[in-house]
């Protein structure tokens, strides 16, 4: 039995809370390790925050121009050396499926790093990221090293509600971020993939606070329903609308965007229920892709949907906003608009799917200069596709 599998056993053996307790004796008996530590990126994705002792800001790690965060963004190892011990720290990415979580740091003797090493410790935090996903569901541990500060109570239900914030497989990488991160009100989004397709969703629901979340939980609920019962993105948006507008009688409706992609054939689905707009970078070129405005989910009653067609290829960017980026003003009292998510869309070519939303949200947060007057919400999807010849099962 090889030491990563000895890992991956205790890793599932290990008590929800203390994975890296149990981690540590093992990098120290099997690599020599002096010490390791685990830092999880925040809500915002500013800072990575220690799993122990996380409400401690000077153990805070900035997500920019450090060591940590060169591994965190490259999501490749990186060794530090720092001049005052002769030792190593090795940062490696902690990462589920996709999902970026953040970084184990492990504390190695002066000297060079085997690369088989390097190696097989990668492989010991790609299990870390997938047994914090499994631990998640009965610790609060780790969402709370997430924190710099208190989520409102919208803004907790809002996350709870993700799927996550990154995925990726052969065939697409998706990544999203919601802002303001710690009092999010009413955006949201989902997705979700099997054999065939993946099924998107981009969600603005009306209002402000505890409503707005209410209301968006209750959108997203009966779209998973309609979606876990097989039925197409047309009748999906049908049931999501009849559920909103039994609840709320027409007085409170729900912005959507639905969308699904064959993997084989990149051919997709679209059902554009009002505010979140659509771009795609092809090579160079950079357009907003033109849909039926059709009724918000829950505006009338027994309201119909019809889905529309569109192609993607492989190296397609599709980008996602919802109307928090449209609105935003500048200084001159200019929104940001159209031409400059062009630039930002542009600027951003050559990140991963998993980076673009920070980066765009960064963009838009030194072109405004007041508080956001309502969510932003951005979805990147980087397409693929699939291989000639690759099985779909």
């Amino acid at each position: 039995m090889t030491s990563v599998n000895d890992v991956d056993r205790a890793l599932r053996a290990a008590p929800p809370h203390a994975l890296l307790d149990t981690l540590r004796p093992l990098l120290t008996d099997v690599w020599g390790a002096i010490d390791a530590d685990l830092l999880l990126a925040d809500y915002g994705m500013t800072v990575l925050q220690p799993v122990e002792e996380p409400g401690d800001p000077a153990r805070a790690v900035s997500l920019h121009n450090t060591p940590e965060s060169r591994a965190f963004g490259s999501q490749e190892p990186h060794e530090e050396h720092p001049r005052n011990t002769g030792r190593t720290r090795l940062h490696l990415p902690v990462t589920a499926r996709g999902e970026r979580l953040g970084i184990l740091t492990v504390l190695l003797p002066p000297g060079p790093v085997d690369p088989a090493v390097t190696d097989e410790l990668v492989q010991v935090a790609d299990l870390l990221g997938h047994a914090i996903v499994v631990a998640e569901r009965d610790t609060d541990v780790y969402r709370q090293a997430r924190r710099v500060g208190r989520l409102t109570l919208a803004a907790e239900m809002q996350w709870e509600l993700l799927p996550g914030r990154a995925c990726a497989r052969e065939e697409f990488a998706v990544g999203a971020q919601l802002e303001p991160a710690y009092a999010v009100r009413g955006d949201n989004f989902d997705w979700s993939s099997d054999a065939h397709r993946l099924t998107l969703s981009i969600i603005n629901g009306m209002g402000d606070g505890i409503h707005a979340s209410l209301l968006t939980h209750l959108a997203v609920g009966a779209l998973r329903n309609a979606r876990r019962a097989g039925l197409p993105v047309a009748d999906q948006a049908r049931l999501a609308d009849q559920a909103l507008y039994a609840q709320h009688h027409g007085d409170q409706h729900v912005s959507a965007l639905l969308l699904s992609f064959d993997l084989a054939t990149g051919s997709a689905l679209a059902v554009d229920a009002g505010s979140p707009r659509m771009w795609r970078r092809r090579g160079t070129a950079v357009e907003r892709i033109e849909l039926e405005a059709q009724l918000p989910l829950g505006m009338f009653e027994e309201s119909d949907y019809v889905a529309q067609e569109f192609g993607v290829l492989p190296g397609d960017r599709l980008l996602v906003v919802s109307d928090g980026v449209y609105d935003a003003l500048s200084p001159l009292g200019e929104v940001f608009g159209e031409r400059a998510l062009a630039r930002a869309v542009s600027a951003t070519a050559l990140l991963p799917a998993a980076d673009v939303p920070r980066a765009v949200l960064d963009e838009l947060a030194r072109y405004r200069v007041t508080e956001p007057l309502d969510d932003a919400l951005i979805v990147c999807l980087d397409w693929s596709g699939r291989p000639v010849g690759t099985p779909s099962g």
